[in-house]
């Protein structure tokens, strides 16, 4: 936690609860965005032009919401214009580290250590908690986005001719109904299993905790008819972020987060499905199953000697 651009404190996963004693999470800081022209996006500033090279992600691999990023830009061509940090996987006292863990990197274009160093370069009295993921302005030097919807749609329509057309994941036609079908996953399942995970008294757990599993059952009923994704063939931005809860589910949330009713594995039509977008090119490249255990299994609030399960065995992850 950072106050006032100076680290405060050791990092704790619930900064608010509600007054049930529900995690509340905190709203993103950084909510400029990339146009093509560099006219001002819905909310923050203009100024920030698509231009190849220029922006830079900082992403978690075992982070959902850094994950959403890493797949627009997979799918959308954007590697050669957006660079890229991983940061390591176990979340430590002071948050987000830069290091040598396999899969992870060094912070070679501002040489930070730790990712909250970031923040306070872009902003030094910054206070709040330091997220992934993070787009950065390497030509102003200052984090654009901190908002993983945001960067998302930034990386779908932001970046004109730079990202390739093969996915159009807001289709005109479907964007009224994407965003209500990502109004109703969102709180239930995305962020559910934290709620069920971060819950600090019984009546908040077992409130998200039905949340979760009934919005599972009402994604299995919708997958049901035999549909590839979740608007029949086109893959679009809802499917993304129900993909990054669902590889997540078993490894992680099923356990550690107490969501023990079903796994995913027991939901044919939702097994079936996260089967068929995991292989959809590009994707796979995206999910690193050791950072997702050892991330989760590092916070120290939900396991105190941070013990690392071997199971489960996920066929998914074989390929």
């Amino acid at each position: 936690m950072l106050v006032n651009g100076k680290w405060a404190e050791d990092w704790q996963p619930v900064q608010a609860k509600d007054d049930k004693g529900g995690f509340v999470r905190q709203i993103s800081s950084f909510r400029n965005w990339v146009t093509p022209d560099g006219s001002a996006g819905p909310t923050g500033e203009a100024g920030f032009k698509a231009e190849a090279g220029r922006y830079h992600l900082y992403v978690a691999l075992i982070c959902p919401w850094a994950s959403r990023t890493l797949i627009a830009r997979k799918l959308k061509g954007l590697e050669e214009a957006v660079s890229l940090s991983v940061v390591e996987p176990a979340l430590t006292d002071q948050g987000w580290r830069f290091g040598d863990y396999p899969g992870s990197n060094r912070d070679e274009l501002n040489g930070a250590t730790w990712l909250h160093e970031l923040y306070t370069r872009a902003e030094p009295t910054f206070t709040g908690r330091a997220t992934v993921p993070v787009l950065w302005d390497k030509q102003r030097g200052t984090i654009v986005s901190n908002e993983s919807a945001d960067i998302l749609r930034m990386f779908d329509t932001g970046f004109g001719p730079l990202a390739r057309p093969d996915y159009d994941l807001r289709p005109t036609d479907l964007a009224e109904a994407i965003d209500a079908l990502n109004d109703r996953i969102y709180p239930r399942l995305n962020n559910g299993v934290y709620r069920a995970g971060f819950a600090t008294t019984q009546i908040a757990y077992d409130e998200a905790f039905a949340e979760v599993f009934a919005m599972l059952d009402e994604l299995e009923e919708r997958l049901s008819d035999g549909r590839r994704f979740l608007f029949g063939d086109r893959f679009t931005e809802t499917d993304i972020r129900l993909f990054v809860t669902l590889v997540r589910f078993d490894a992680a949330y099923h356990g550690l987060f107490k969501c023990n009713l079903r796994r995913i594995v027991d939901y044919a039509g939702l097994n079936a499905y996260l089967h068929r977008v995991i292989a959809i090119p590009g994707i796979r490249e995206t999910v690193n199953l050791d950072h997702i255990k050892r991330g989760y299994y590092s916070v120290k609030a939900l396991n105190p000697l941070r013990i690392v399960p071997n199971g489960p065995f996920l066929d998914w992850a074989l390929g």
